[in-house]
């Protein structure tokens, strides 16, 4: 990435690339590129000091904190989940009107007993008891959920990190509950789970962020004020 350029950083896949690269069209910046669209780096039609990159959501936040990106469009549950020393070198500039999700806590349907966090406090106790073991939950979110849960005085579970699909944990006996990010719902439903009553731990949706490491950078303040009209 040319530190002469403002790079900026979108997602790579999916619904949140399209509504990126809606949003810059809108702003007239028209994303091209010279090999093809499977390209990992485009360019701006008419701007030849911007660069844009495509990568996974989290790899966007990374690379705004080490300053390798200007902006970057993700999402703000992984801004929320990263490491502090991340946290401190990036500013949300404005929350967008999609990418809506929420990070929810879900149990198997098997826990009949089991409805909020003070039933898991005492379902998680009676586990231990029972096998010896810690509860586990499954989920690609572990700051953001042990945090949720201690608030609330839940203490006996371990998290068992997921890799791929969270929803299939339960089902492969990985772990008794997840934490995973959902926007209907209708996944976990699907999957034999249930979201708990008070089970919701962070509304997210994407954002505009920039590196507080390039904020002098020529012309980035005005490219960031039209982005976020």
């Amino acid at each position: 990435m040319s530190k002469k350029l403002i790079n900026i950083g979108c997602v790579a896949k999916g619904r949140l690339k399209i509504q990126s690269e809606q949003l810059l069209k809108k702003r007239k910046l028209k994303v091209f590129f010279d090999r093809g669209e499977r390209e990992l780096i485009g360019k701006i039609k008419g701007r030849p000091d911007i660069s844009v990159s495509f990568m996974h959501a989290r790899e966007i936040l990374e690379q705004l904190s080490i300053g390798n990106l200007d902006i970057g469009i993700s999402g703000l549950d992984l801004l929320k989940e990263s490491d502090i020393n991340i946290q401190k070198n990036i500013k949300l500039e404005k929350k967008l009107n999609f990418g809506f999700a929420t990070l929810v806590l879900a149990c198997r349907n098997e826990f009949i007993d089991l409805f909020t966090t003070l039933d898991l406090d005492e379902v998680a106790e009676e586990y231990k008891k029972k096998n010896k073991s810690l509860l586990k939950i499954g989920t690609k979110y572990p700051n953001l959920t042990r945090e949720f849960l201690y608030s609330r005085g839940v203490t006996n579970f371990t998290i068992v990190k997921s890799l791929g699909s969270t929803e299939l944990m339960c089902a492969m006996n990985n772990a008794q509950l997840i934490s995973d990010i959902t926007s209907s719902g209708d996944t976990l439903k699907q999957n034999n789970l249930r979201i708990l009553n008070d089970g919701e731990i962070l509304k997210s949706q994407a954002c505009i962020f920039s590196s507080k490491k390039n904020l002098k950078k020529k012309g980035l303040k005005s490219l960031i004020n039209l982005l976020s009209k």
